[in-house]
């Protein structure tokens, strides 16, 4: 580190050059982004997802209704006795491309109508869409409210993408005004950190980082496909982790300015401490990432690669532009100087000293407070989010509580399609029809390739575990059928992603942490801290998920903060994608306290010392840090969508929980309680890892340490005083 901080100082001029060159390529090409990332939810090889693609290619259409009119006759009168006018209405469908249409009239089905006879609705089936916005939507909705008004009817319009899409006037925030918000709350904490106009540094070397990844990642859609969620995530967990890493390095290099340190030595000095740190976080939270990577399912493997560049790019401006502009700007700018780095902070030294001394009642209180959050996360459901917690208000709110009261169940919102070839389709209906909890089966024309589609209505959506059972039922009851070909639903989409996802993770998990493993072993030299620090993550991981089941799956506060009802499910890419941007993260404070501690312990050979002066030298950083990310995450938690909600609440939390109860508490407790054993590394594994071997010594006393250092001061002093 230390030569290639020189290097980068020798050559400043370039590495402003290169900068400057990236982020005018940024800037050139982040309004076009959009355009090229990836919204392929492919599940290769599951039976869902095979099903699905001979779905479109025998109807052109989706696995559910897209659109979902429901219609009460103007005149008051029963449904039925407008038959012509509901043929009417769904004909003015067939100039739409790609449309199909199910309802009462081409079906004579009771089960269109609602228990009164009132109302009926009608199954809108169109091609999936390929991005956020759907082009068929317009026409259809403007075809449905047309139909209606010539021949009729009140109209109202619902669907799981209408309830998804959030409620009236609730589109929120853009991205770059949640950016500039979560910056904003981030300077004040810079103000407070720094009381100078250091303060600026961090935001600008963020702004860099921020806009280089987002060409980086331009160029990699060249290569491969990236996930359109990873745009969400480049500008706020992007600001987030720069400005935390920019933080650390800034604090050091004040810290050894305060010392007497030359400027250029004080940059030298920073980033082999500081700047090594950040290496070794900024690689954790890339192979964090792998978890995504490895994953055998298209959008999570392309959220893994542009995931990565995030902290990666981040890592590269800090190593490179930050140290550059501090030797050039530096000290200048570091002005008024309110804040002196000279000293640890007395509070978290004196916290430090409070739980070494009581390290036994520390410990129990975190591991306590810990389990508490923990319990919830064995109920935790994987799917896609119930319609209850979708929208409050709104046309396809009240369209839903219209068919609710009308005796029609959430399940119209989800139908299933059971795809015949060269079978008795009239079988496969007689059959499903049988199947507990399944209001209709309707029997599709023939489409091409020779299949034929039955679609199942059931009473109650299946969008998680505790609804798809059905799904399962109905392929038990019609898989040894002739002429079975597959069942494609929304409930199937969530199984699929189980066994794709969640089947093989323990092995992909066990990886990821054995590579955490060896890259904090070389970091830290120590054998026990590695294995806590990963150990510990698993725990606030488990803690965050645990809080969010409470939260938002079984709805313990969301009514009352978000508007939101319980989700009854996480949706299925969520605790993937909040593991891997987590275990990342949270290590990165796990890195910067521990690799703090392990300076002061080589160099006074006490673990007391080195918890006290660790975290004292680190708590205030670490816990403005976590700040930081805490308002980007916050930020990002105003967007409509109620999955971003989930995903930017429970990666805030996390981030505060980590910080505190984690690091905060447990952190030094356990390292007190483990002593010297904290600190040995074998020579044979230092030999293989190239790094210097760390044998078990006995711990030296705090009064002993303080005595050392001095008298070893006082020593340093004779030439100066001769």
């Amino acid at each position: 580190m230390e030569k290639f901080t020189r290097f980068v100082l020798r050559h400043r001029l370039w590495v402003f050059l290169f900068w400057i060159a990236m982020l005018a390529g940024g800037l050139a090409t982040s309004g076009g982004l959009a355009d090229k990332l990836s919204f392929n939810f492919a599940v290769p090889g599951q039976e869902g997802y095979e099903t699905q693609l001979k779905l479109t290619q025998a109807y052109g259409t989706g696995n559910y209704p897209g659109y979902i009119p429901v219609l009460t006759a103007t005149d008051g009168a029963s449904i039925a006795d407008h038959k012509t006018e509901l043929t009417q209405f769904a004909a003015a469908f067939q100039k739409l491309p790609g449309v199909r249409v199910l309802d009462y009239a081409n079906t004579g089905d009771d089960a269109f109508l609602t228990k009164d006879g009132k109302s009926t609705f009608v199954l809108v089936y169109a091609p999936l869409p390929q991005g956020f916005v759907d082009p068929m939507a317009e026409p259809i909705q403007a075809t449905a409210k047309q139909a209606a008004a010539q021949n009729g009817f009140d109209l109202k319009m619902t669907g799981y993408n209408q309830l998804a899409a959030g409620d009236e006037n609730n589109e929120g925030p853009s991205v770059l005004v949640e950016t500039l918000v979560g910056a904003g709350l981030a300077l004040v904490v810079l103000i407070f950190v720094f009381a100078s106009f250091l303060a600026i540094v961090p935001l600008l070397i963020a702004a860099f980082a921020i806009l280089s990844t987002f060409l980086a990642v331009t160029l990699l859609t060249e290569v491969t496909e990236v996930s359109f969620v990873v745009q969400f995530l480049i500008s706020l967990v992007g600001l987030g982790v720069a400005i935390d890493y920019s933080l650390l390095v800034v604090s050091r290099w004040r810290e050894e300015r305060a010392r007497g340190v030359p400027n250029h030595e004080a940059v030298v000095v920073s980033m082999k401490t500081a700047g090594h740190a950040v290496l070794a976080s900024g690689i954790t939270v890339a192979i964090s990432l792998l978890a995504m990577v490895l994953v055998n399912v298209p959008l999570l493997r392309s959220m893994g690669y542009g995931g990565m560049l995030i902290p990666l790019m981040s890592v590269l401006v800090v190593l490179t532009l930050l140290p550059a502009t501090l030797s050039l700007i530096g000290p200048r700018i570091d002005w008024p100087r309110i804040r002196h780095e000279g000293n640890a902070s007395r509070a978290w030294s004196g916290w430090a000293r409070g739980v070494v001394k009581f390290r036994w009642l520390a410990t129990g209180a975190a591991l306590l407070i810990l389990g508490i959050l923990i319990a919830p996360v064995f109920g935790l459901q994987i799917g896609y989010a119930s319609s209850k917690s979708l929208a409050s208000n709104g046309e396809a709110h009240d369209a839903l509580v219209q068919l609710e009261q009308g005796g029609v169940g959430t399940g119209v919102l989800t139908t299933a399609d059971v795809l015949v070839k060269g079978g008795d389709p009239a079988a496969f209906k007689a059959a499903i029809e049988t199947v507990p909890g399944i209001r209709t089966a309707v029997v599709n024309p023939p489409g091409k390739g020779g299949f034929t589609d039955v679609t199942v209505v059931p009473n109650g959506e299946t969008v998680d575990n505790t609804n798809i059972a059905v799904i399962d039922d109905v392929r038990e009851k019609v898989s040894g059928l002739p002429g079975y070909e597959g069942i494609a639903s929304l409930g199937a989409d969530v199984e699929d992603y189980q066994h794709a996802v969640y089947g093989n993770f323990p092995y992909v998990l066990a990886a990821i942490a054995f590579i955490t493993f060896i890259l904090l072993v070389r970091t830290f030299r120590s054998v026990l801290l590695p294995l806590k620090a990963i150990v510990l993550n698993l725990v606030s991981l488990a803690a965050v998920f645990g809080l969010a089941t409470w939260f938002w799956q079984e709805g313990n506060g969301s009514e009352q903060i978000f508007s939101i009802d319980q989700t009854g499910a996480m949706t299925f890419w969520l605790p993937i994608m909040i593991f891997a941007f987590l275990f990342g993260l949270s290590m990165d404070y796990e890195v910067f306290i521990l690799a703090r501690m392990r300076e002061e312990y080589d160099r006074t050979g006490s673990t007391a010392l080195a918890v006290q002066r660790g975290l004292g030298r680190t708590g205030r950083l670490v816990t403005s840090a976590a700040l930081i990310l805490f308002f980007a995450f916050a930020a990002l938690a105003s967007a409509p969508g109620t999955d971003i909600k989930v995903l930017a609440t429970a990666l805030g939390v996390g981030i505060l929980l980590d910080a505190t109860i984690v690091r905060a508490l447990l952190v030094p407790a356990l390292v007190s309680l483990f002593g010297r054993y904290n600190w040995w590394l074998p020579g044979w594994l230092a030999t293989v890892l190239r790094v210097e071997p760390s044998p078990v010594k006995p711990d030296v006393p705090t009064e002993q340490a303080l005595s050392a250092e001095k008298a070893e001061a006082e020593k340093a002093l004779e030439p100066a005083a001769g």
